[in-house]
């Protein structure tokens, strides 16, 4: 009975033996490559700040001279042509104002109301009018304009067909080099996309030229392929 019962352990330990093995000699027939790809485009979307900074004696007084030339900007806006969707308040803040006295007395002089919304602007040729009815209407405060790709993620995956195939190209050719024959891809890892650098821009009171030029979207990919006899 003993000798039959120790077969079976036998074998399995055997088996785990030459498994890792086994997986040894796998590892040892790969190649692994970087593909990467790239796409220039031009972005077509604009985002920019823009709001009113109000001053009053009190409280009340700059919050509701705020809220009367706030109401004045986003209609102007509006009728440039952007919808409820593309205008969305960034912020709205009421700070006390001090006088700072040579006694180092702090003694208060008002408040400052200050509202600012975040405007998207899909037809980037119509920024400069916005700009123009905005500050017409009152606004005196821009924080900056960026630019952006509204088709990021459909452009990527472009990129990231592209990256597969020049790692696949790459591939051949140290297969070839090798005097191997290339199989087929066993493990591929995404390294992810560079994102685009879009710098906030400053822009002053009054429409000025703005050139969006382009952004260049990047994908790397790592591709691991067997290698046959």
């Amino acid at each position: 009975m003993s000798r039959f019962c120790l077969a079976p352990a036998f074998f399995a330990l055997t088996f785990f033996v030459l498994a890792p093995l086994h997986a040894a000699n796998a590892l040892d027939k790969l190649v692994t490559v970087t593909g990467e790809a790239s796409v220039a485009v031009a972005p077509d979307v604009a985002v920019v700040r823009i709001g009113v900074s109000s001053q009053g004696k009190n409280a009340r007084e700059a919050s509701n001279a705020n809220a009367k030339a706030m109401t004045a900007v986003i209609a102007a806006i509006k009728s440039a042509g952007l919808s409820e969707r593309d205008i969305q308040t960034s912020q709205l803040s009421l700070q006390p104002q001090y006088d700072q006295s040579k006694t180092g007395t702090a003694r208060l002089t008002g408040f400052l109301a200050t509202n600012q919304v975040t405007l998207h602007i899909h037809a980037i040729s119509n920024l400069a009018a916005v700009v123009d009815h905005a500050i017409a209407a009152g606004a005196n405060e821009m924080s900056g304009i960026e630019f952006i790709v509204s088709q990021r993620s459909t452009l990527l995956d472009r990129a990231r067909a592209d990256a597969i195939a020049d790692a696949h190209r790459k591939a051949e050719i140290y297969a070839k080099a090798a005097g191997v024959r290339l199989g087929p891809a066993v493990a591929i890892t995404d390294e992810g996309a560079s994102p685009p650098v879009r710098p906030m821009q400053a822009m002053r009171a009054g429409a000025v030229p703005v050139a969006p030029g382009e952004q260049t979207l990047r994908v790397m990919v790592n591709v691991s392929y067997q290698l046959n006899p």
